[in-house]
């Protein structure tokens, strides 16, 4: 397989992306073994963008385990600093599909303007879950009204 090559913009966006993340690999003393590929793979599959942990003090062999990895996972190496790997890979259509369509999370940018109308529109941008919609007046709210059970509306 065959790495992804970036373009600096690209790989720019994709750290500033990855930036928030927690690392959801991690690679101890044995190294780069079948057992962390095939959890990085999973990750990878599911999030497009992860990071890797390396408990590792050689900055050579962790600059060679991100090339092996990026080879080997058919993705893009984004970013190495200091014992944190940052690999992206493009989601499958059907994952991509699915985001688009609105069941998976995604950040909508709402529009305010203050009371007095004398001042600047707010510009926040929320995250909205696959179960929740935005209203007219901009706040989140609930898809569908949260199913109680009988006895406790006794």
């Amino acid at each position: 397989m065959a790495m992804i090559q970036l373009t600096p913009a690209e790989r720019k966006e994709k750290r500033g992306d990855a930036h928030h993340l927690d690392p959801v690999v991690m690679v101890g003393a044995d190294g780069l073994t079948a057992a962390v590929l095939k959890e990085a793979e999973v990750a990878i599959r599911s999030h497009g963008l992860i990071k890797v942990r390396v408990f590792s003090d050689d900055r050579a062999a962790r600059e060679a385990m991100l090339l092996e990895m990026a080879d080997k996972l058919d993705a893009a190496p984004v970013q190495h600093i200091g014992k944190l790997l940052v690999l992206w890979r493009p989601l499958a259509d059907a994952q991509a599909a699915q985001q688009e369509a609105g069941t998976a999370p995604r950040v909508v940018k709402i529009l305010k303007f203050p009371k007095k109308g004398n001042g600047r529109p707010e510009i926040k941008k929320v995250t909205v879950l696959g179960n929740q919609r935005i209203t007219a007046g901009g706040m989140v709210k609930r898809a569908k009204k949260r199913v109680t059970s009988i006895k406790k509306k006794v």
